[in-house]
C-alpha cells in the first residue's frame, strides 16, 4: 500500500491503476468506513482512499479541534483491507494560501437541517469533495447513507458538474443494538451510549406509524421527538421528509413516493444524527 502527501504524488500514482473506486474520509476509520473499502473492493480493481480532516466543513473550531486522528491505526485499518494507496495531504496541501476560494453549493438540499445547524458545512464538503475527484478521478466513489443529505448533496454535485464517475450509496452500519457507527461515539460515555440508542428508537417509532397508516408528518416528526427526548437526548431536528428532494411534506404517502425521517441530537456533549429512508409500500 502506497501512502501519499501530495496532490502531484497521488496524480502520478492513481495513473498507474486501472479501474479506481474511491472512498473519501476523515479517519478515525471504524466499521462503517470498513464497509465501504469492502464495497469499493466489489467495484473497481483498486481502492484509493483519502484521510484529511477537513477544515473548511466545520464551522466550530472547537469541533475541528477534537476530532481524532489516529492516523497510523487507520493506515493499518486500509493495509488490512489491501487499499492500494491512501491520500493523506496537510490543509496546506489541499488549500494552498494563495488559492482564491471557489463557492461550490446545492442550495437546495444543503440550506436546511445539518446546514441550518452547522452554515457553511456543506459548502466546504463540496469544495473538498470536488478537489479529491479531480485529484483521484475514481470510476465510482463510496458513501454511506448515515449521513443522508451530504449523500445527496454529493450526488447532486457530481451531476450537475458532469463529472466522469458514478456514487455509490451504501447502507448505514449499526451496532447490534441499532446504533448508527459514527466517529463521534468513542466520545460518549456510558451513560449516554444508552441514551443515543433514542435516535434509532425514534427512527423505528417513525416507520412503526407510517407502516400502520399514519400520514401526517406532524404526527411522525412529535412522535420522533417524544422518544429522542425520553433518552435525554437534545433534539435538533426530527423530521419526515421526501427522500429525493428533501423537501418538507404536506401527507406522507409511502404507497407512490419514498420518505427519509432524519434526526440530530445532543447526547451529552456529543452531537450525533441518523436516518431512515422508507421506500413505496408495494401494491397488493
Amino acid at each position: 500500500m502506497d501512502v501519499v502527501r501530495t496532490i502531484t504524488a497521488t496524480r502520478v500514482a492513481v495513473s498507474r491503476l486501472a479501474a479506481v473506486a474511491f472512498v473519501p474520509t476523515m479517519g478515525a476509520l471504524h466499521e462503517g468506513h470498513l464497509s465501504l473499502i469492502r464495497r469499493a473492493k466489489e467495484l473497481a480493481d483498486h481502492v484509493v482512499v483519502s484521510i484529511f480532516v477537513n477544515p473548511t466543513q466545520f464551522n466550530d473550531p472547537a469541533d475541528l479541534k477534537k476530532y481524532p486522528r489516529p492516523l497510523e491505526d487507520d493506515l493499518a485499518k486500509c493495509r488490512e483491507e489491501e487499499v492500494a494507496l491512501v491520500f493523506n495531504p496537510t490543509p496546506e496541501e489541499i488549500y494552498p494560501p494563495t488559492e482564491i476560494p471557489v463557492r461550490i453549493d446545492v442550495p437546495s438540499l444543503a440550506n436546511g437541517l445539518e446546514g441550518a445547524d452547522r452554515p457553511g458545512h456543506f459548502e466546504g464538503v463540496c469544495r473538498v469533495c470536488m478537489k479529491l475527484f479531480n485529484i483521484v478521478q475514481p470510476n465510482v466513489s463510496c458513501f454511506g447513507m448515515k449521513d443522508y443529505q451530504q449523500l445527496k448533496v454529493i450526488e447532486a454535485m457530481v451531476a450537475a458538474a458532469c463529472l466522469p464517475m458514478s456514487v455509490e450509496r451504501c447502507e448505514t452500519v449499526r451496532d447490534p443494538d441499532g446504533l448508527a457507527l459514527s466517529s463521534r461515539n468513542v466520545r460518549l460515555s456510558p451513560e449516554d451510549r444508552k441514551h443515543a440508542l433514542g435516535l434509532s428508537k425514534a427512527l423505528s417509532e417513525a416507520e412503526r406509524l407510517i407502516a400502520d397508516g399514519e400520514s401526517d408528518p406532524q404526527v411522525i416528526e412529535r412522535a420522533m421527538t417524544q422518544v429522542i427526548e425520553a433518552h435525554h437526548g437534545k433534539v435538533g431536528y426530527a423530521v419526515a421528509r421526501n427522500a429525493r428532494s428533501l423537501a418538507p411534506l404536506d401527507i406522507i404517502n409511502p404507497q407512490t413516493e419514498s420518505v427519509v425521517c432524519l434526526v440530530a441530537a445532543e447526547v451529552g456533549e456529543v452531537r450525533l444524527i441518523d436516518n431512515r429512508v422508507i421506500a413505496p409500500v408495494p401494491r397488493q
